[in-house]
């Protein structure tokens, strides 16, 4: 199964030993029957007006030397600019999500979780959009403090006002700010994630929330089925 390889994004850090990966996608399967036994992870489906948030594929995350937060995610991005290319042609709204890095905030008990001398160092251009996704001047970047893209952000006015029923969620990480956004979404929109346009550096991670999005918080579909829902839509008159 394509499936059982070895994922091409990621950190080679943070892979799965190939002894390992065959069981844990064994088990994933076994989990998902479990939960459709019991009703659980039903389709949400397309609404009628979608937007598209890519979340956090700045240079920080996107180049994997950008330690430490940096992994490969060549793939993501690609499959990512398909998805966008796909929303620009209907005229759907496009979010993009990156840090708002301010180096005078208070440190909190979560910054602790990475080491303070190399958190002080960053450069603040890494927070910059990766160019490769072509971003335009009409897609509003909303800068978050926190992981999730709607939490003391703008970005559900924003969606509100623009009638938006379908939230796509792409980026990055998995297991952190695309679960977390997916999280705070799903009570309200519905949610679909590309499976190829999301990444993680660690695969395990990746994998489990990926998971538990399908199963409580959205449908992940394959991109390929993305991009021809949204190319079904006719754009807004």
């Amino acid at each position: 199964m394509a499936d059982r390889a070895p994922p091409n994004f990621g950190s080679e850090k943070f892979r799965l030993p190939d002894e390992l990966r065959g069981p844990l996608h064994e088990h994933l399967e076994y989990l998902r029957a479990q939960y459709r036994d019991i009703a659980w992870g039903a389709r949400v489906g397309f609404g009628k007006r979608p937007a598209v948030v890519v979340v956090d594929l700045a240079i920080m995350w996107t180049r994997p030397d950008s330690f430490p937060m940096g992994s490969d995610l060549e793939s993501v991005v690609k499959a990512t600019r398909r998805v966008l290319d796909a929303a620009r042609a209907i005229d759907a709204p496009v979010f993009f999500t990156t840090k708002d890095w301010d180096p005078t905030e208070p440190w909190s008990p979560h910054d602790h979780k990475i080491d303070r001398s190399r958190r002080a160092k960053i450069d603040p251009a890494l927070y910059e959009l990766d160019p490769r996704l072509g971003r335009r001047p009409d897609e509003k970047i909303v800068r978050k403090k926190y992981p999730s893209a709607l939490r003391a952000t703008n970005l559900e006015m924003n969606l509100a006002a623009l009638g938006v029923d379908t939230l796509i969620v792409t980026g990055a990480s998995t297991s952190h700010c695309v679960y977390a956004t997916c999280l705070d979404a799903g009570h309200t929109w519905r949610v679909i994630v590309p499976r190829q346009a999301v990444g993680d550096r660690s695969e395990l991670l990746h994998q489990v929330n990926l998971m538990d999005i399908d199963v409580d918080l959205g449908d992940v579909m394959e991109v390929d089925d993305v991009v021809a829902a949204l190319m079904a839509l006719s754009p807004p008159q």
